[in-house]
């Protein structure tokens, strides 16, 4: 089966950024599964705080949210070129940036904006809005890309574990690891799927399951700390995962959690493979070693739902991102291809 065989009108109904014209829409995904409501961002103040506050979340939604936040704040000024527009813009573009500090794809995003905007003479506001629409339509084909590739590395009937959410609530559709799944679900090579919560913020019992559940696809949701009892008992062949950014020499920054899930993958003797597209590919950062890791409120950690679990005087640490080794990645799946076995020559042939 390839990608033309896919019924996509069946493993790819969910989107979480919609563009109105005048104003850009974000699926809140802090009250999923239980409530589903469109957050309206009328300037690009709003749709910051947005990604700051998880309402949209995942590498390439942030960078699709914020490069429509740039076209909201080409609103407030007046400019007779890209040129002059591009410097007007500045201020707002940096405090997009400074949202998600780790996530590759918004750096990349607000680049792609700015790029738009060079040469440009009048019509800069529609040629920011055709940038913006072009990221996120290209988001949703390299998706559905690498559905496909990564799903040829799966032997049929083989089970497979995710972390987080990679899916369509983290895209502007279908997912990247969660793209693989939905591909080899539908190609009969996946036969069971395992997702884990992902504390503090319960990313995969909250949204990948549901995300499932939408498209029919049976899931069985884990406790985080069952994972390595998963992979020794042997119902998982592969982990597939997302990721924030992948450095030059293959490391791979994701969602705290990622590394410890690679460290048993490669112990219990699965495989472990990473599923993004090539603007998370960050050439510049030698490697992992040189991430900045985002920590959030220690406070994440205190509570379950709004509720204290925790006595009072009780200090807390609350990394978001790990960054797992290329050394235990056994795939790095991007639309312009895969990586086996991920290294810095890998990884330049791949950009090439």
């Amino acid at each position: 089966m390839t990608g033309a065989d896919i019924d996509y009108a069946r493993y790819d109904r969910i989107r979480p950024i919609r563009w109105t014209g005048g104003a850009l829409e974000l699926l809140d995904q802090r009250r999923l599964p239980f409530e589903t409501t469109y957050v309206s961002c009328g300037t690009s103040d709003e749709v910051a705080d947005a990604i700051r506050q998880l309402v949209v979340r995942g590498a390439p939604a942030i960078g699709i949210a914020a490069a429509w936040g740039v076209v909201l704040a080409a609103r407030g000024i007046d400019a007779v070129d890209g040129a002059q527009a591009a410097r007007l813009l500045q201020p707002a573009m940096e405090q997009l940036n400074a949202a998600r500090p780790t996530a590759v794809n918004l750096a990349w995003a607000l680049a792609r904006m700015r790029g738009a905007l060079e040469g440009a003479g009048s019509a800069w506001r529609e040629r920011l809005e055709a940038e913006a629409r072009a990221i996120e339509t290209e988001d949703l084909a390299a998706n559905r890309r690498m559905g496909e590739l990564g799903a040829s590395l799966i032997a049929p009937g083989s089970g497979v574990l995710t972390h987080c959410n990679t899916g369509s609530l983290a895209t502007a559709g279908f997912g990247t690891a969660l793209g693989v799944i939905r591909a080899g679900v539908a190609q009969g090579r996946i036969g069971r799927v395992f997702a884990d919560e992902t504390r503090p913020w319960m990313q995969g019992s909250r949204l990948t399951v549901w995300e499932l559940q939408q498209d029919g696809i049976d899931a069985t949701l884990i406790a985080d700390a069952a994972a390595s009892h998963l992979l020794k008992e042997g119902g998982v062949e592969w982990v597939v995962v997302g990721a924030d950014r992948i450095c030059a020499n293959g490391d791979v920054a994701n969602k705290i959690g990622t590394y410890q899930l690679a460290i048993s993958a490669r112990f219990h003797g699965r495989k472990f493979m990473v599923v993004a597209p090539s603007s998370t590919v960050d050439m510049a950062t030698p490697s992992g070693d040189l991430i900045e890791i985002e920590e959030r409120d220690p406070a994440e950690l205190l509570g379950v739902g709004g509720s204290r679990t925790v006595a009072d005087g009780i200090q807390a640490w609350n990394p978001v991102f790990d960054v797992t080794p290329a050394a235990l990645i056994d795939a790095i799946v991007t639309e312009k291809g895969i990586v086996e076995r991920p290294d810095a020559d890998a990884m330049r042939a791949l950009l090439s």
